[in-house]
């Protein structure tokens, strides 16, 4: 991590060490259209209001120095909403991209994008392209942007290409693990999110990083997207700090007692 003056001092300040932040902090970006609703306007308005949480939840996560952000931008399901809606969606996603990328480029921050390309508007890929050249050397956070991404599909693309490697003899079957199919994930190379969060309330994950989720810990909070800022981000680091992650063991003191209260255990393991 490489923690900014001004992130440290948050850091502390929220009473926490750095090294009980998560590394990669994966977002659900919910409420848009329901922040604008309620306050009777068009939909598209809170996806544009949307667009300044992003850009503070980025800003936070430079300052406290994550390795990754992924933000869920797209869903393969989200295209069954309105075409209006759907272009105002490219646009503002390419419009971010423009406008943004030289403050993340000076930021240090590398952007990737996961997902599939169809239906993705050409304009879009091509300032996506643009941007991933601009910031690829970059060594500070990585923002993984997933559009147009859906879990299932994902597992199924793995899938499909460990068959096709299968039949070609690339592969033995019988070497096919969890590993192999890691390794054809749209993720690939990167480190598994230690913290999701998802804002306005649902106690979903809607096809969001099925495979890469396993063992993550969930944070949801009422705020809708476009309130979100860097003081929630903060929050829900506070509280992922205050988790004890098992990974389907036993916490070091249990496991201690758990020996200690075995009969016969000391003497066969020596």
């Amino acid at each position: 991590m490489t923690i900014t003056d001004e992130g440290l001092k948050r850091i502390e300040a929220a009473g926490l060490k750095p090294e009980q932040l998560p590394r990669h902090v994966a977002v659900i970006m919910d409420g848009n259209g329901r922040w604008a609703e309620r306050r009777g306007l068009p939909r598209i308005v809170g996806h544009r209001r949307g667009i300044e949480s992003v850009r503070a939840v980025v800003e936070e996560g430079c300052r406290l120095g994550l390795d990754q952000l992924t933000l869920y931008c797209l869903s393969v399901e989200n295209w069954k909403r309105p075409p209006r809606e759907l272009a105002f969606l490219m646009k503002l996603l390419r419009h971010f991209l423009i406008v943004e990328r030289r403050e993340l480029s000076d930021r240090n921050v590398r952007v990737v994008m996961i997902g599939s390309r169809e239906g993705v508007p050409r304009e879009v890929e091509q300032e996506y392209e643009r941007t991933a050249r601009l910031t690829r050397a970059n060594d500070g956070m990585t923002l993984c942007l997933a559009v147009n991404y859906g879990g299932r599909a994902e597992i199924a693309r793995a899938a499909r290409q460990l068959a096709e490697d299968a039949l070609a003899g690339r592969i033995e079957p019988a070497a096919i693990d969890e590993d192999a199919v890691a390794e054809r994930l749209y993720t690939a190379g990167m480190c598994d999110p230690d913290l999701m969060i998802r804002t306005a309330g649902e106690m979903r994950i809607s096809n969001f990083l099925l495979w890469q989720l396993s063992y993550a810990e969930l944070w949801v909070t009422p705020k809708l997207w476009p309130d979100f800022r860097g003081d929630d981000l903060l929050e829900a680091c506070r509280a992922y700090a205050q988790r004890q992650r098992k990974f389907g063991g036993l916490p070091a003191a249990a496991h201690s007692q758990t020996r200690a209260a075995a009969p016969g255990l000391a003497s066969t393991t020596g």
